[in-house]
């Protein structure tokens, strides 16, 4: 009598864990839920004070396999001063749920220097000579081919990293290993800030980088020389009218053939965003996306402020 019984409860124990493991298949089988996005730098500053030196949200899975729909991986690299942490705190996880596979770098970090940064990296980044910075790219965009199986990436860069990118691309042969480079406020070609390039020191402030920015240094110049584009390599700049940083915002914008220069105020005057809140700008991001892929569709045009983003 108590075997059959306990048959019974073995039955109905098996019968439990049968339904269980196939629901908790379905579950493991479903797509991962999407990572929280915020078009806002606030929650980015919070995280980068918190977890110094972290990934962004969704970036440097080194198991992401690129699928047909986006062959290529994105490599997202910062602004000067700036760091992968606090920068792409938006576009990081926008690209990973858009199924991108996304990576990102500190680069330009000089540890015997004590410039002072945003938060996110226990080093400011992006001090150091742009064309330091750019063999530290190549050597990551060979690490990132490696472990994907990708022939060619995308290079998503804002400020600085959307202009040296280009010494890569056109003096340590990126070019062969780059379908597209977008830009956000890119520093392409040589100037002052209005507004920060008038302070005594401000230019050293920002490292070699900085002064290679300025208006008082010809390595933009000689990197602009013979033409400020790469055969095979598609260009696309976001600027803003109201970049306090590369000022006046033209000196972003590039000529050459594969080049599409995007001023947001043209399609949507009520847009405010300044050079650093770009990074958090849902117009912005969504004409990155669109650049990635021309089926995303841009934002309607919204209020945008300075700084914050939105």
């Amino acid at each position: 009598m108590r075997w059959k019984k306990s048959g019974r409860l073995s039955a109905v124990v098996a019968a439990v864990a049968t339904v269980a493991l196939s629901v908790g298949g379905a579950q493991a089988s479903a797509d991962p839920a999407p990572l929280p996005v915020s078009y806002s730098s606030l929650p980015a500053l919070g995280t980068a004070v918190v977890n110094p030196d972290s990934d962004p949200p969704g970036a440097n899975d080194w198991s992401c396999r690129p699928t047909e729909a986006h062959p290529r991986p994105v490599v997202l690299t910062h602004g000067t001063l700036a760091n992968m942490t606090i920068n792409w705190a938006t576009l990081s996880p926008l690209l990973t749920n858009n199924g991108y596979c996304v990576f990102a770098l500190n680069f330009g970090q000089e540890f015997d220097a004590n410039y002072v940064g945003l938060p996110g990296a226990s080093k400011a980044g992006a001090t150091g000579s742009m064309e330091g910075s750019a063999s530290q790219l190549a050597d990551f965009v060979e690490r990132v081919k490696s472990a994907t199986g990708a022939p060619k990436v995308d290079i998503v860069g804002h400020s600085q990293g959307g202009s040296m990118p280009r010494y890569y691309l056109k003096n340590l042969g990126g070019a062969t290993s780059v379908d597209k480079l977008i830009a956000l406020a890119p520093s392409n070609h040589p100037g002052s800030s209005e507004a920060l390039g008038q302070i005594p020191g401000a230019n050293e402030a920002f490292g070699t980088a900085g002064f290679e920015q300025s208006e008082r240094s010809d390595f933009l110049n000689q990197l602009n020389a013979g033409g400020e584009t790469m055969p095979g390599v598609s260009y696309t700049v976001i600027a803003t009218r109201y970049d306090e940083i590369v000022a006046p915002y033209t000196l972003a914008f590039l000529t050459g053939p594969n080049v599409v220069n995007i001023l947001l105020q043209d399609e949507c005057p009520q847009n405010l965003s300044d050079h650093l809140s770009l990074a958090f700008d849902r117009l912005a991001l969504s004409h990155v996306l669109n650049a990635l892929d021309p089926s995303y569709p841009v934002a309607a045009c919204e209020f945008s402020p300075p700084v914050i983003g939105g």
